[in-house]
């Protein structure tokens, strides 16, 4: 497995995770065990706080690789290819640490699911969006899309395969952000760097409890977010922050 199709870079606690496959920085398999890897990775390393995808050049991802896709006549092999996509941005979702996306091109179909397994996403005024599995004889991201849009709304992306700006996707709330090209980088490694100032502990629990109410009824999370924040109280970092408060400094986290 090369670990140039996507890069990771690590500077004061951020990792910048960076698609490179040119032209258009396409998902194969390769693609996806590098992903899945450095994101597996980042969960046992404390020089990593926080972690920014982006997309090499001027497309964040035009989707998967339609040169590698699996053989249904063989045996298993299309499960194995599905399992394999699925575990992708599941280990984004799942990461420890928090994922902010700057998206800086066309995010379609895979790189789409990409994006939206981030935590923050931050896109380009460049950018744009669309399922196009309908056009390719394939079908996939209803989950995705149902979570993020209004039962109409999905549908029309996954019927029609239209694209959409970022900007649209701003009006409905999906992206945190939109900027000028040679902004949005620069914007989202500032978000990361709050991110990364904050207690590593913190944001973990943090992180978990997002996770994990979305699951949950709302008696049920509040009740899951209150334990956590018990256990968080007895933290080091807890009382650090806490004495920083109250003597007006900036708090100096161990992540104990």
């Amino acid at each position: 497995m090369s670990s140039d199709v996507v890069t990771l870079e690590v500077a004061d606690h951020i990792g910048l995770v960076t698609l490179n496959r040119p032209p258009v920085n396409a998902v194969n398999a390769e693609v996806r065990d590098r992903i899945i890897q450095i994101f597996d990775l980042a969960n046992d390393r404390e020089d990593i706080r926080v972690l920014v995808l982006t997309g090499q050049g001027k497309i964040f991802s035009a989707g998967a690789d339609l040169k590698q896709r699996p053989d249904p006549s063989i045996p298993g092999a299309y499960w194995h290819h599905n399992r394999i996509t699925r575990e992708t941005n599941n280990a984004i979702r799942e990461c420890a640490k928090p994922v902010i996306a700057a998206v800086n091109g066309a995010a379609l179909g895979a790189g789409f699911g990409l994006m939206t397994a981030c935590d923050i996403m931050m896109a380009s005024e460049t950018a744009y969006f669309s399922m196009p599995e309908i056009d390719v004889g394939l079908a996939g991201g209803a989950a995705m899309a149902n979570e993020f849009f209004t039962r109409s709304f999905a549908r029309r992306l996954m019927f029609t395969g239209d694209k959409f700006p970022a900007s649209e996707l701003y009006r409905l709330g999906v992206v945190d952000s939109v900027w000028k090209p040679e902004e949005l980088l620069p914007e989202a490694m500032k978000m990361a760097a709050r991110i990364a100032e904050k207690s590593p502990l913190g944001i973990k629990y943090a992180k978990t409890s997002c996770n994990m109410v979305e699951l949950m009824p709302p008696k049920d999370a509040y009740r899951f977010e209150q334990n956590f924040t018990y256990e968080l109280s007895k933290t080091e970092d807890a009382k650090e922050a806490r004495t920083a408060q109250i003597e007006k400094r900036k708090p100096v986290f161990k992540g104990r």
